[in-house]
């Protein structure tokens, strides 16, 4: 009985994570829509054109990570593809932390410790990294699909 409980219990906290990391990457998206809405505009805007090395013009570069964060937002909280989406999850985070190396004096006071407001902006990512890494340790398998080669490989 008590299993029983424990299982049901960790299922719903389970959705709970999935579901509130969704929303936040919906609305954080949704703002980047809206030009001047997300404070994070201008850093998204200036990593982008360093990542790429200025190839995704503007506007184009933040509407692309606008429609990439709400895609993400939208598979988490449906819990469809979930192996997609905290794929796309984490190669997202790791570029939201790629300003603590490309824009050092934006994001550090006191390098390497003492973070200025866009520094704990980045860092704060931990949590949702550290959320998603127990998401992908329970999301199901992608199905594998049987078509006749791989039953000629099993004769």
């Amino acid at each position: 009985m008590e299993n029983a409980v424990t299982v049901e219990v960790s299922r719903r906290s389970l959705n709970a994570l999935r579901i509130s990391i969704g929303i936040i990457y919906i609305w954080f998206g949704a703002l980047k829509f809206f030009h001047g809405y997300s404070p994070a505009e201008d850093l998204a805007i200036q990593t982008i054109n360093k990542l790429t090395f200025h190839l995704v013009p503007q506007p184009a570069n933040i509407i692309l990570l606008a429609v990439w964060e709400c895609a993400v937002g939208l598979l988490l909280i449906t819990g469809k593809m979930m192996r997609t989406a905290l794929n796309l999850l984490f190669l997202h985070m790791a570029c939201t932390f790629t300003p603590l190396l490309l824009f050092p004096a934006e994001s550090f006071k006191f390098p390497p410790y003492g973070f200025t407001l866009v520094g704990q902006y980045i860092m704060k990512n931990i949590i949702i990294v550290c959320a998603a890494l127990v998401l992908r340790r329970v999301a199901p398998e992608p199905a594998r699909r049987t078509g006749p080669a791989t039953q000629l490989s099993r004769r």
